[in-house]
């Protein structure tokens, strides 16, 4: 008798044989090509470390702007996603940002979306408004520039397009969104994915943007958190996607990996999910304690691997993957930046807030080279968002 997974991705792949890869129903924010239940069944093969640390490279530190939301006074920056391309309201490199915080400071009432420009002294502009991402707390961006956010206190995550309007909302089985990655289509015939770390019961859902439909899956459990309110809340919040390819692209299509990172304060580590595009069957994966093992239905496709824990990690909340395949984490704990190889070797340590209070919530990695990387950041104790440069 065959698996459940093997029965799901033989009928979905005749059924592409079938209709020769065509037909399909156009879903928000998905590309031109159509979802393929075939992919994703390789090695899984991480990518070859570099050695070369970046973080010691970026010794300027460029203030981009203020986030304080020009209308009604939002603070508490969050999360950043950058635009790919120039489409909608959105320019090519233009930065999103995330308020988790009201004009009050009131964690998990802020309700605004920020664009920048990529230079010093960007003034924001609200992108988006709406109670619907109350408390937000995680932004990604499609190809297209299709924005995808998160609301910790809405318990939403919501599709937002390139004009900034509301056409979309995702609840359940999203219940305390924490965290929110895009993954690019890692195959030809592939869906944009994103993925929503919750961070009361430990969960990573999934949706594919393309013929697998609308509805979010839960294919990861167990990951500890922690329940506090607002900034307390530790669990799955750094979630990062990398396919291999160098320099990253939104269009993976020729990927040597298919891996997705997730930074979880609780545990005090970073994991890797191997191929974890073809997570196809609610609870796939299952985290032990501390983050330690997993328990894989079908190991043999994909599994969880810790990367790394304890110090110099200190609730690490945010991540970013850098061109070059390596990753950097944000520190919660001592707003501490902590460069990781996908094996888990520490390459480099960088303080960015010497402040006691948490401000680093937020990372996003540009460049093409080693040379030319960069990596955004946003610091809730003065209310910004920060470049760091060579």
């Amino acid at each position: 008798m065959m698996s459940p997974k093997s029965t799901c991705l033989l009928i979905l792949s005749l059924a592409l044989s079938a209709c020769g890869g065509a037909g399909t129903t156009s879903i928000p924010g998905s590309p031109p090509s159509i979802g393929d239940a075939r992919q994703f069944l390789d090695s899984g093969s991480i990518t070859p470390a570099d050695s070369t640390s970046i973080l010691k490279k970026l010794t300027k530190d460029v203030t981009i702007g203020s986030t304080v939301d020009a209308k009604n006074g939002d603070m508490g920056p969050r999360a950043i996603s950058v635009a790919p391309t120039s489409f909608g309201k959105l320019k090519k490199d233009q930065i999103l940002v995330c308020n988790f915080e009201d004009k009050s400071a009131d964690a998990g009432k802020g309700t605004t979306l920020e664009v920048f420009s990529p230079n010093a002294n960007s003034k924001p502009t609200t992108f988006a408004q709406s109670s619907k991402i109350e408390g937000c707390d995680g932004t990604a961006l499609t190809s297209g520039n299709q924005v995808y956010a998160t609301g910790m206190t809405s318990k939403l995550m919501v599709y937002i397009n390139q004009s900034g309007q509301i056409k979309q909302l995702y609840s359940k089985p999203i219940t305390m969104p924490i965290g929110v990655g895009e993954a690019p289509s890692p195959h030809l015939y592939a869906p944009i994915r994103i993925y929503v770390g919750n961070g009361d019961t430990g969960t990573i859902d999934t949706v594919g943007l393309g013929a697998y439909g609308t509805k979010l899956l839960e294919i990861i459990k167990g990951f500890p958190v922690s329940k506090g309110s607002g900034w307390n809340a530790e669990g799955p919040s750094g979630l990062v996607y990398s396919c291999g390819i160098k320099p990253p692209s939104q269009k993976c299509h020729d990927k040597k990996e298919d891996v997705l990172y997730v930074a979880d304060g609780a545990c005090n580590g970073v994991v890797s999910i191997s191929n974890v595009s073809s997570l196809l069957i609610k609870d796939e994966i299952t985290v032990g304690a501390g983050c330690k093992s997993f328990k894989c239905l079908y190991s043999s496709t994909s599994c969880g691997k810790l990367v790394k824990s304890g110090s110099p990690l200190n609730k690490p909340f945010a991540a970013a993957i850098l061109p070059n395949g390596n990753i950097v984490v944000a520190n919660s704990g001592d707003n501490t930046l902590v460069e990781l190889t996908p094996s888990g070797t520490v390459l480099g340590t960088k303080v960015i807030d010497k402040s006691k209070t948490p401000g680093i919530w937020g990372l996003y990695a540009i460049g093409t080279s080693d040379a030319n990387t960069a990596i955004y950041y946003t610091d809730t104790n003065s209310n910004e968002l920060h470049e760091l440069e060579q």
